[in-house]
């Protein structure tokens, strides 16, 4: 497993100064790099923003600390300049806004967590008109200028979802607790989710949000159980799992009711615990480190390398899933994050080395 912990996280781009030259010309970039470089792309050094429009969970969290972190090292060999965050809870217009704010600050490059895969189409083309590349972390928008880098999030959701189908069987009665509902994330996951459910012939007592936050998912669970007394399994998303079997738990019924978890350390704490009476789960990791990597590529491309079009999905980069976590490898895994708080996600970062690999030459 790649999981970044510790030092590990620390060092999570050891290999900056070790990437090739530039290749291909690229295109321009906004206010910060200015000398053109010899493959097209500019020396630097580079201004990137990042527009964030929900920062209610630890995963948004870590997401800019990881992206602060990479930042860093690049800002110490003179690569980047400045880092300019918009990074508050807001709705689709507000977002709009972020990335108008981060246009008139003159970035080369922004990384966009989306609040929709569709309707910041137009700031992105007043963006994309003034030379600045666009990176789509988390979820994927649908423009194609923008890079979409991150995981396959209905992969992602498949990958608990038809565990959780193997371990109620079919005729199963589950409820689900959702994130936001709108949300492209929320949507991808929760639509990937159905269809196993539906194959597998497992029926959905009833579908509820808790927007991604542990107190607000640990309420709709305690409601869901004083509603359906039959419940025989939960499918939820990050941010939420915690408090779902928090309430769980408070009903005395983590022996007959199977829930998905999360790979974050408040609720494997709690797996922990309970793994010895038999209790089973499943984590699959969403690395909050993919705003990172995408700062990686954005340096790449604004240096002018050229990606390699064999190692994208439609220009895209998805990135593999790390092995999920089960009770088969929990202790491995639990291991080596046990120290680290209860709101540490589990997290990689690509080196700067390997997201070379996604370049021509």
């Amino acid at each position: 497993m790649r999981f970044r912990t510790g030092a590990a996280l620390a060092a999570i781009s050891v290999a900056l100064l070790a990437g090739c030259s530039s290749t291909a010309p690229t295109g321009g970039g906004g206010g910060g790099g200015e000398t053109e470089g010899a493959g097209g792309g500019s020396e630097g050094p580079f201004t990137i923003g990042v527009s964030n429009g929900f920062v209610g969970s630890e995963y948004r969290t870590q997401m800019i600390e990881d992206i602060q972190t990479v930042f860093d090292e690049y800002k110490e060999n003179g690569t980047l300049d400045e880092l300019v965050l918009e990074n508050a809870d807001t709705d689709v217009n507000g977002q709009i806004q972020q990335v108008r704010n981060l246009i008139n600050r003159g970035v080369d490059a922004i990384i966009i967590n989306p609040n929709s895969g569709t309707a910041l189409d137009a700031v992105f083309q007043e963006a994309l008109g003034q030379g600045i590349r666009i990176y789509a972390i988390d979820q994927a928008v649908e423009t194609e200028e923008v890079v979409n880098v991150g995981i396959d999030q209905p992969l992602w959701a498949e990958t608990s979802a038809q565990w959780l189908a193997e371990q109620v069987g079919e005729g199963g009665r589950i409820v689900v607790v959702n994130g936001i509902e709108g949300h492209p994330a929320n949507e991808a996951r929760w639509n990937a989710a159905k269809a196993v459910f539906d194959e597998a012939g497992v029926e959905v007592l009833a579908v509820a949000n808790g927007d991604w936050d542990q107190a607000t998912g640990q309420q709709v669970m305690s409601d869901l159980l004083a509603t359906y007394t039959d419940i025989q399994g939960v499918w939820t998303q990050d941010g939420m799992a915690q408090g779902v079997l928090r309430a769980v738990e408070a009903a005395n019924r983590t022996g007959d009711i199977i829930v998905t978890g999360e790979a974050r350390n408040g609720y494997m704490r709690m797996w922990s615990e309970l793994k010895e009476g038999g209790f089973e789960s499943i984590g699959v990791v969403n690395p909050p480190g993919t705003g990172a990597t995408a700062l990686h590529f954005a340096v790449s491309q604004l240096e002018g390398r050229e990606l390699d079009e064999s190692k994208t999905e439609n220009g895209d980069i998805v990135l593999d899933l790390e092995d999920p976590i089960t009770n088969d490898n929990f202790d491995e895994v639990w291991a080596e994050v046990q120290d680290r708080p209860d709101s540490y996600v589990l997290d990689s970062v690509l080196t700067r080395d390997e997201v070379n690999a996604y370049f021509v030459g």
